[in-house]
């Protein structure tokens, strides 16, 4: 598995509270080629799935549960329009150990993208006391241990 520093949403990140990844990526603007009138459409590669690694580096204590979403936004708080692309539907607190990784893991970029997308970790029942996570865009996620 290959990692990619600028494509890195969260380093070990805590949890302990419904936030949003670390880090956020922007995507480049679109330009307007040579001799054309308008702007090219945003389209990553529509169709193709892309992976992300997602996993729990510390286990979560004291909440109940935790939904991951990645979403794709027009700021980089995930607060202007932001729009859910995947979701790992709610991960109970009995499952989120050292080592589990979120049952979703790829998504499919298109024109729908917005110009920033990253992580919300949606925390249920009380603030975790514990537990980390590391996700990042990759070329390729490893399936075995």
């Amino acid at each position: 598995m290959i990692l990619n520093k600028n494509l890195l949403l969260s380093d070990g990140q805590a949890i302990t509270a419904t936030a949003i990844s670390e880090n956020v990526i922007l995507w480049p603007t679109n330009g307007t080629p040579p001799f054309e009138a308008a702007a090219i459409t945003r389209n990553l590669g529509r169709g193709t799935p892309i992976p992300i690694l997602m996993q729990v580096i510390e286990a979560f204590a004291t909440l109940t549960s935790l939904t991951i979403t990645l979403e794709t936004a027009d700021n980089a708080a995930l607060s202007s329009g932001a729009v859910v692309l995947a979701s790992s539907g709610t991960i109970a607190a009995a499952s989120l150990v050292v080592g589990y990784r979120p049952t979703f893991t790829r998504f499919v970029p298109d024109a729908t993208m917005k110009s920033y997308f990253g992580l919300r970790y949606t925390v249920g029942g009380s603030d975790a006391t514990t537990g980390k996570i590391t996700a990042a865009v990759a070329t390729e996620v490893q399936a075995n241990g």
